[in-house]
């Protein structure tokens, strides 16, 4: 169970350093794709969020304890934090494609750990999370 809490902790932390990108590409994205990009990456950190707060929730439910500072999130995180020198729209789209890229091979090994363990809720919110963040994947590369 531990090696569960430990992945739920990572997405927590990664979601909350996701959520925080977003917003700084959300206000500061500019150029002809401007209305498009400031629009969906709000889109995206309404989801985060909603991610951020179910798999705090479920690690409490499971007896776990979310890590919940800044200064944890940051100790644990796979992402990395926004770069200021990223100031095109592409860099943008890119790097946030990187992201989800990265927390959709973490959410392989969520599915098998909570797999294994017969944790089948916990399975169910990786796989589901998953396939939105896959679809996510798929239409920012066709923007590419």
């Amino acid at each position: 169970m531990n090696q569960l809490h430990q992945v739920l902790n990572v997405e927590v932390a990664n979601f909350n350093v996701l959520f925080t990108k977003l917003h700084y590409y959300h206000w500061y994205v500019k150029g002809q794709e401007f209305f498009t990009l400031h629009a969906l990456f709000e889109k995206y950190y309404d989801e985060i969020n909603e991610f951020y707060d179910e798999f705090a929730e479920r690690l409490l439910t499971i007896g776990g304890k979310p890590k919940a500072t800044l200064k944890e999130y940051l100790e644990i995180t796979t992402l990395k934090e926004v770069d200021s020198k990223v100031t095109t729209s592409v860099e943008m789209v890119k790097d946030v494609l990187k992201d989800f890229n990265i927390i959709i091979d973490e959410l392989k090994k969520g599915i098998e750990i909570s797999g294994t363990l017969g944790d089948d809720v916990t399975q169910d919110m990786f796989i589901s999370t998953k396939a939105k963040l896959e679809k996510h994947a798929w239409m920012l590369r066709a923007y590419l």
